[in-house]
């Protein structure tokens, strides 16, 4: 195999027999990885001829983009738990456990740079904001 394409297969792997349940969807669900391969592969080779970079390479700077995107999407989230959800507190605790991050890392896993971005998001302020505005 390419391995281009061994790229693309580590990056989307085929599910086996079993998963998911019911194996009815099995055919479908393995078209669709195979598509997603095959986009990948291609878009892979593309960017590796145009730049001439190792495609290897490629891959695991685009893999740690998506994890630092993933990151700075938990560190919105915690935000937004901590500060504006307005059902509950939810504890260090919960949060560490969701998020893989340890209790006192969710403390410091946000600042105000999240705190504005999900006060822009969503249109309101936080909950501590707006109840010293209510007083």
């Amino acid at each position: 195999m390419h391995p281009i394409l061994e790229l693309a297969a580590l990056i989307h792997p085929m599910p086996e027999s079993g998963t998911p349940d019911p194996d009815d969807i099995l055919a479908d669900v393995r078209e669709d990885v195979d598509r997603r391969r095959t986009q990948y592969a291609d878009n892979l080779e593309a960017a590796a001829l145009g730049t001439d970079n190792d495609p290897l390479i490629l891959a695991l700077e685009r893999e740690q983009g998506a994890k630092d995107e993933a990151d700075r999407r938990i560190r919105t989230l915690l935000a937004y738990a901590r500060e504006f959800y307005p059902a509950r507190r939810y504890s260090l605790n919960e949060l560490g456990r969701a998020s893989g991050y340890t209790t006192s890392g969710v403390r410091t896993a946000y600042g105000s740079s999240e705190i504005t971005l999900v006060q822009s998001q969503i249109g309101r302020t936080p909950r501590d904001i707006a109840a010293e505005d209510a007083r």
